[in-house]
């Protein structure tokens, strides 16, 4: 790895923990430079703007997220156990999904591109899955596709609406899985 890679490579990581803890907005480019031991001048000639090196860091974990965890639309709840595992693995990628949804939502003009052919693939097999076995064949696929994630993140930090994990008290990381995995099963 040449020095400039290695140097990219920590600006990105010091991207991440940064724009994961204070999303777009709140990040600074003076804590990324200084977290990257790199100069901060060189964070603009590698990246251009502070907005694309976010766009940076959410697609390569975006990417890495949407091939990390093997989608199997014939098994639905093994998916959103594998699901719940990697996001407990990395919380951090599921805040800068929140963050970009937050900052950059309904009014921003493009879904992130690793995205929509990773999701168009899922929901195309889900819905061969569909016709073939009639699992659940009561919801549309994009419907079920959205189900079986809401119930896989449910105890995610992002999820507003859900009793964080902290509050749940005995129950384990174990138990929330065993918990999902029934939910989809049952939903199915």
């Amino acid at each position: 790895m040449s020095r400039a890679d290695a140097t990219k490579a920590r600006i990105l990581q010091a991207a991440t923990d940064e724009f994961a803890a204070h999303g777009i907005a709140g990040a600074r480019v003076d804590r990324i430079a200084k977290a990257a031991a790199a100069n901060k001048n060189l964070i603009y000639v590698y990246f251009c703007s502070k907005d694309r090196l976010f766009d940076t860091v959410f697609e390569t974990h975006v990417t890495h997220g949407l091939n990390a965890v093997p989608f199997t639309p014939d098994d639905l709840p093994g998916y959103a156990g594998r699901l719940f595992d990697y996001c407990e693995l990395h919380p951090e990628v599921i805040r800068l999904a929140l963050w970009h949804r937050l900052e950059r939502g309904a009014g921003h003009d493009r879904d992130p591109a690793a995205a929509a052919p990773a999701r168009d693939a899922k929901l195309e097999a889900l819905a061969s899955v569909q016709k073939e076995d009639g699992v659940g064949a009561d919801f549309s696929p994009a419907a079920l596709l959205t189900l079986v994630l809401g119930l896989a993140l449910a105890w995610n930090p992002g999820n507003a609406i859900g009793i964080p994990a902290s509050a749940i008290g005995a129950e384990s990381a174990d138990d929330r899985r065993r918990s999902i995995v029934q939910a989809v099963r049952r939903l199915l």
